[in-house]
């Protein structure tokens, strides 16, 4: 049995590209798709299909200490898996109970703009996390400790906003995936990288869909 799960973890695919990609990468990532496009559409389950590719994911992005063929750690992508599950726990939690109160309706989330005090609070949070988390990776020995330590950053930002509602955490992603596709291209992760060109068009169906949705219920109040 054990052989049998090994296999399946290790198993790869050659796509030309000089190192073969693994197909949890490839996996992975599509738990991620599925899980922005229930976001889009304000569903809870987004948020426990984002959790299982968080899991897988965090594999991939050690593939030093994992020896997978893209051997560069990438100790930033793997740390904001952590980060994701427990936002995600939080975000899964809030959506729910938001269901559950709009009874009959699915819906889970009422998209808003953050607040003046919760912009300026994100603004501090980010520039503490970026600084110390930079200091972390590059001891770490994280490849591209910088662009690592933005991505890390941002991510934990938009996850965060995502919970909360706010429309600004679309726009967060695209900043997010603007640094992550060259590092990650550069790093040998194509699908990831790939994946990060169509989530920076996909954050602006995201950000027009929320928006629409909002624009209603203002001209209600």
């Amino acid at each position: 049995m054990s052989d049998v799960l090994t296999s399946l973890l290790n198993a790869q695919l050659d796509v030309g590209l000089g190192k073969p990609i693994l197909w949890r990468e490839v996996i992975g990532n599509l738990f991620g798709l599925a899980s922005a496009l229930g976001g889009a559409r304000r569903r809870v389950w987004a948020w426990p299909v984002g959790i299982v590719g968080n899991i897988i994911l965090f594999t991939v992005f050690l593939g030093g200490v994992f020896h997978t063929p893209q051997d560069l750690d990438l100790w930033g992508q793997a740390g904001r898996q952590i980060f994701f599950m427990a936002t995600s726990a939080y975000g899964w939690v809030v959506w729910a109970a938001t269901r559950r109160n709009n009874g009959a309706s699915q819906v889970a989330v009422h998209p808003r703009w953050a607040t003046r005090r919760e912009r300026i609070f994100s603004l501090l949070a980010v520039l503490v996390m970026f600084i110390v988390f930079y200091g972390v990776l590059r001891a770490l020995g994280s490849w591209g400790p910088l662009s690592d330590s933005w991505i890390l950053t941002g991510s934990i930002l938009a996850t965060w906003g995502m919970a909360r509602g706010w429309n600004e955490f679309w726009f967060v992603w695209i900043a997010v995936d603007i640094v992550g596709v060259p590092l990650l291209a550069s790093a040998q992760y194509y699908p990831s990288a790939l994946l990060y060109v169509f989530y920076g068009a996909f954050c602006v169906y995201g950000f027009l869909t929320w928006w629409r949705t909002q624009r209603p219920a203002e001209a209600d109040n």
